[in-house]
């Protein structure tokens, strides 16, 4: 294979393209290189969102202590990375389909697909108001106004159009994309060194009162996002070789989280320099917020960078989204209208979040997600390595996700999921300190998963049909 075809995907009907096997197993022949995987992973791994992480942390705790929770989040986001996206690679599914069999039917599984959803939706919304953000800044627009939300609701629009064909769209998008978004990353750079006062690590200093809050704060703000980009890169992983190592899925990980882990620390260094400068009560924010703070260092060009980057990431978003609202639409209403439709769904949602400035609740929103989605993937990983692999409940290879072949509701991993997630949100509610919650129903979940699987002896994975015939035989035999 030559090093040009190493970076793209195999040939596929445009159906294929448009589809991306949304509702299926990804064909063995239509598997891609892994550089071709990591090439699509570059958008995600640039995003505008963690410029502002790496500001986030900065004045959340300083340095040296930011780089715990950073630590935390990339050698955590390697191992969830690389055994989910392993599962997915080896059956050819997303975490969607898998949840099916994995632990919690595949209506149940419908659940779980539409938080894995809201993610996408929040992530667009994100994204979008970065760069509305940038534009109106520097044409001096009102970000709650009609003209804000139409700036939103344009480029969304643009970004849908690029979707349409899947992988194959964003990887295209990313072969010409991320060399531009270096070029004028460098050229904010430079104009930082030149016309501002660089801040180095020594200066980066926390805004507030430091301790355990703040480093526990600190801890949960990454702890989402650590098991959010392993379970995302799932999306793409299965489109590996059914063959590639748990060594190879560690380095389409490694790919893209050590660009990213360069963006945090550069957002860092950008947002603590920018502060410096700013006066007022919303200096903090502004210096944090990449729409206003690369319209600081570049002017109108921001306003192109800001463009391009957003339109890379949220191509993801919309894609990832589509794939979530097409499997559990499959199941929950027996409704498919076409991957590619969804992506419409995301658009509008993230329109009116916009115009309601859901943003606002940022902080809100992770901690929830982080409940929701961390318990559910540990409880994926759980049914897969322990139930199935060594306590052998199970087949190990071959899941069911056929709605045939699994039931509608598995009370194993939904029972599990629903206490987890209730006992999480005591903390956000503020019976305990809401940075212990995503952790507290993230270990939760999997061991009360095991429990229950252990204790039904696997019955629930297989659909009542089975169950029922087994039963009648077993009667015939006494």
């Amino acid at each position: 294979m030559s090093v040009p075809e190493k970076f793209r995907g195999p040939t596929t009907s445009i159906d294929d393209q448009i589809e991306s096997f949304a509702i299926n197993r990804v064909p063995a022949n239509l598997r891609w290189p892994i550089p071709a995987i990591s090439l699509v992973l570059l958008g995600n791994a640039t995003a505008m969102f963690f410029f502002s992480f790496g500001a986030q942390q900065a004045f959340l705790v300083g340095w040296p202590e930011m780089l715990g929770p950073i630590a935390y989040f990339f050698i955590g986001s390697v191992l969830i990375g690389m055994l989910t996206m392993r599962m997915a690679s080896r059956e050819g599914l997303s975490q969607n389909l898998l949840s099916r069999g994995l632990g919690f039917g595949s209506r149940g599984a419908a659940v779980t697909s539409f938080i894995y959803a809201v993610n996408y939706v929040f992530y667009f919304l994100f994204e979008g108001t970065i760069v509305s953000h940038a534009i109106a800044e520097y044409f001096k627009v009102d970000i709650n106004s009609i003209a804000g939300i139409g700036i939103f609701a344009v480029v969304g629009l643009v970004t849908l159009l690029l979707v349409r064909r899947g992988m194959h769209a964003m990887s295209f998008l990313q072969s010409w994309g991320f060399p531009v978004f270096l070029i004028l990353l460098g050229w904010g750079l430079y104009k930082m060194f030149t016309e501002h006062t660089p801040v180095g690590v020594d200066g980066w200093h926390a805004t507030g009162a430091t301790g355990s809050v703040a480093i526990w704060s600190a801890f949960s703000l990454a702890n989402g996002q650590m098991i959010f980009q392993g379970l995302m890169a799932t999306d793409y992983g299965r489109f590996a070789s059914r063959n590639v190592r748990y060594r190879g899925t560690a380095g389409i990980m490694l790919g893209e989280l050590i660009p990213m882990f360069v963006v945090i620390f550069l957002g860092a260094f950008i947002g603590i320099t920018l502060l410096t400068e700013l006066h007022g009560p919303n200096a903090q924010s502004n210096a944090q917020d990449p729409g206003f703070m690369f319209v600081s260092l570049m002017g109108g060009v921001s306003v192109v960078f800001a463009v391009i980057t957003q339109i890379r990431i949220n191509v993801m978003n919309l894609y990832g989204g589509s794939i979530a609202l097409s499997s559990g639409f499959d199941v929950a209403a027996n409704f498919r209208p076409g991957r590619q439709y969804w992506t419409y769904l995301v658009w509008i949602l993230g329109v009116v979040f916009y115009a309601f400035n859901v943003i606002n609740h940022l902080g809100t929103f992770l901690a929830i997600t982080g409940v929701l989605t961390n318990t559910w993937v540990l409880i994926i990983l759980a049914d897969s390595f322990v139930c199935r692999r060594w306590m052998k409940l199970g087949r190990s290879e071959n899941i069911e996700f056929e709605p045939h072949e699994v039931r509608s509701w598995n009370p194993c991993g939904l029972t599990s999921l629903g206490l987890a997630v209730a006992v999480g949100a005591l903390g956000i509610g503020g019976v305990y300190p809401v940075y212990y919650a995503s952790f507290i129903s993230m270990l939760l979940g999997p061991i009360l998963h095991v429990a229950f699987t252990a204790g039904t002896k696997g019955r629930y994975y297989r659909p009542v049909q089975a169950d029922e015939a087994a039963s009648h035989s077993q009667s015939a035999l006494t």
